[in-house]
C-alpha cells in the first residue's frame, strides 16, 4: 500500500492542491481531493480492485496503483483547466 500522491497545480492565478490518498486494500479504493486555499472543492473515491485481482508482487502492485493515481491527477488537472472544478 502506498500512502498517496500530491501535486500543487498552478492555474489562472491559483495554486490548487490535488491529493490522492490510498484508503487501504480492505476498501480497495483511493480518494482524490482538490483543495483551493484549504477548502475542499471536489472529492471522489475511485476503486482499484482490478489491480489487486492481478495478484502482482507488492512492488508491482504499488507501482500500478501509483500510476493509476498519477493518471487520475493528470485528468483532474485537465478538468481544472477546462473550468469544470472552480472555487
Amino acid at each position: 500500500m502506498i500512502t498517496g500522491v500530491n501535486r500543487v497545480f498552478p492555474h489562472d492565478g491559483r495554486d490548487y492542491h490535488i491529493q490522492a490518498e490510498d484508503l487501504g486494500t480492505e476498501q480497495a479504493c483511493f480518494e482524490v481531493r482538490v483543495y483551493d486555499q484549504g477548502t475542499v472543492l471536489w472529492r471522489k473515491r475511485l476503486p482499484y480492485g482490478e489491480i489487486l485481482q492481478k495478484g502482482l508482487p507488492k512492488v508491482e502492485q504499488d507501482e500500478a496503483l501509483r500510476a493509476l493515481m498519477d493518471k487520475t491527477l493528470t485528468t483532474v488537472q485537465a478538468a481544472i483547466v477546462k473550468g469544470k472544478l472552480q472555487g
